[in-house]
């Protein structure tokens, strides 16, 4: 369809002037901008030049959008319990208009090929949004803001969102809990005003009115398709945390009869107790590792052996070694309902496939 503000009786006129273009984007000239062309005639009669006649029509350029979002980096590694755990996306908009984006964020399905290897075996909660505030790419707590949505995003650039969730404590190392993240277009123009959803234009080209086309092709997270204004992206967490094996061990060392040739578990016998710790392969190193061990009221506590900490094991043995705990380490609390009491020991924190033991001995009461 065209049209015009003025109708010579001339034939078809090939000289276009364009005025008033805007710069081009990378999806074209931007939305709203009239875009006016003039075609002019010029003729003499009987060798006198006439006064000049011209034409003008007039496009006012559409809506064309276009948006992508990408997952940023690996996985993000997490631990058991982590109430603040970040995987960051960027949305990038190369539509020729300014929009504001809808974000939401989901868990993927149990048993899903996750983003970066694995699959999906556990799921996040609590999914909140913030904005990278002082663009350095990495999630700073108290500095970045938090978001709903994002607001006024100009044609040719890309916001970088940090998606926050908790991870549940039983999750376990190596597990992999897949997100996606679905961004919509919006449309922009308020700051500070979360924009109507698009609506994509139907029907005959409407001169005058700015329309809006969807071009977006369809995402990767698998959660949207293409052209309907929304670009969804996966992203993962693994969680990378220490694989704990406690074990307790038992050893008769005397007994008031045998003395300690081949001592018996009667009463009166010193009994020791060893408390193992391991760490698994490929387990993350343990940090704050503390030991409680309640005694029956069978039994009671030998002072005067303390409690021996951070000794080696071997195999199966729990070696004569260690360090006698401190008033800084190491306490026996006094008995409670159940219990003759509890020792208490922090020990050395222990490194993947590494193991260290707590000591302790009673006598049988």
């Amino acid at each position: 369809m065209k049209y015009a503000s003025k109708l010579l009786g001339v034939a078809s006129i090939s000289v276009l002037v364009a005025l008033g273009a805007s710069p081009a984007y990378a999806a074209g000239t931007q939305a709203g901008t009239s875009i006016t062309n003039t075609a002019q005639i010029n003729y003499s009669v009987n060798n006198v030049a006439q006064t000049a006649g011209s034409a003008s029509n007039t496009v006012l350029v559409d809506r064309k959008v276009i948006f992508t979002v990408n997952n940023v980096g690996a996985t993000t590694t997490v631990t058991p319990g982590q109430s603040v755990a970040y995987d960051t996306f960027t949305v990038a908009n190369t539509s020729n208009d300014t929009l504001d984006f809808s974000l939401s964020a989901v868990n993927q399905a149990i048993g899903a090929s996750a983003q970066h290897g694995g699959t999906d075996a556990f799921g996040v909660s609590g999914f909140t949004y913030f904005i990278d505030t002082n663009g350095n790419g990495t999630y700073d707590s108290g500095t970045d803001q938090q978001i709903t949505y994002l607001d006024e995003v100009a044609p040719d650039t890309s916001k970088t969102v940090f998606v926050v969730a908790s991870v549940p404590l039983t999750a376990t190392n190596t597990q992999v809990s897949g997100i996606v993240l679905t961004a919509q277009g919006q449309l922009g123009g308020t700051p500070g005003t979360q924009g109507a959803n698009l609506v994509a234009s139907t029907g005959a080209w409407t001169p005058g009115t700015v329309q809006t086309i969807f071009a977006d092709a369809a995402g990767t997270g698998g959660l949207d398709a293409q052209y309907d204004d929304k670009y969804s992206a996966k992203g993962d967490y693994t969680v990378y945390a220490p694989v704990l094996t406690l074990t307790k061990q038992s050893t008769i060392v005397s007994d008031p009869i045998n003395g300690t040739t081949n001592p018996k578990s009667i009463p009166g016998a010193t009994i020791e107790y060893c408390i193992v710790v391991q760490n698994g392969s490929g387990g993350a190193p343990t940090t704050a590792l503390s030991v409680s061990d309640p005694l029956p009221t069978t039994v009671t506590y030998l002072s005067s052996f303390g409690i021996v900490l951070n000794g080696t094991y071997t195999g199966t043995t729990c070696n004569t070694d260690g360090t006698t705990g401190t008033v800084a380490n190491s306490s026996f609390a006094t008995a409670t309902s159940g219990n003759s009491g509890t020792a208490n020991g922090t020990l050395n924190n222990v490194s993947a496939g590494g193991a260290t033991t707590m000591r302790i001995r009673a006598t049988i009461n």
